[in-house]
């Protein structure tokens, strides 16, 4: 990290949004690997760090997901209804606190053996949120709610029981196009094939 801000000096820093979150406009000196220095300006737009859970029942080998409408990908051609692995921003909370409330709140399911897999930032040229990645455990019984999400809020989520084989159907397919859903659904693929491998 100290090598890296010895090759940064920011400049300016412009507020151009922060209506729904904050988008602003960062200008600043970049230092090459040549040693040379070049001035650069990017947007950044911050809408804080998230977390997502795909939900599994070892029993069945069925996972669970949402379908919901999201404008950006409307606007993008798509028809905006997305399959996606329940997910939320962590307002303030530690990421596991938030995705155990996201995930009832969007399926109805109370999370088991809840297990973080690994974080990343999912846009980094344009938008400074990481998620934080989860695998949790769910059967009949740890069912509480209808799920659907919070209708105050604008959610309106069908929740979504299938095979792993057929959410990797989907991937293939192009019926499922989420990126956080489709790293989580791969992760737990392969999780699934090391460990039949290591029997």
């Amino acid at each position: 990290m100290t090598a890296t801000k010895e090759r940064i000096r920011i400049v300016e820093t412009n507020l151009l949004s922060n209506d729904w979150f904050v988008l602003k406009k960062v200008t600043f000196d970049y230092r090459r690997r040549d040693g040379s220095w070049q001035r650069q300006s990017r947007e950044t737009y911050d809408r804080g760090n998230g977390a997502t859970i795909l939900l599994h029942n070892p029993a069945t080998g069925n996972v669970v997901l949402t379908r919901q409408f999201r404008m950006p990908a409307f606007v993008n051609g798509h028809d905006g209804m997305l399959i996606e692995a329940a997910a939320g921003l962590l307002d303030q909370t530690s990421p596991e606190e938030r995705i155990r409330a996201e995930v009832e709140e969007e399926t109805g399911y109370r999370v088991r053996k809840l297990c973080k897999v690994f974080e990343a930032f999912m846009s980094p040229g344009s938008v400074t949120e990481k998620l934080y990645f989860y695998l949790g455990e769910y059967d009949a019984s740890t069912r509480i709610g209808k799920g659907g999400g919070i209708a105050e809020e604008g959610e309106d989520l069908e929740v979504i029981e299938m095979p792993l084989s057929e959410a990797l159907a989907a991937i293939e397919s192009g019926e499922i196009v989420d990126g956080k859903t489709i790293m989580l659904v791969q992760h737990l693929a392969l999780r699934r094939l090391s460990e039949e491998h290591a029997k």
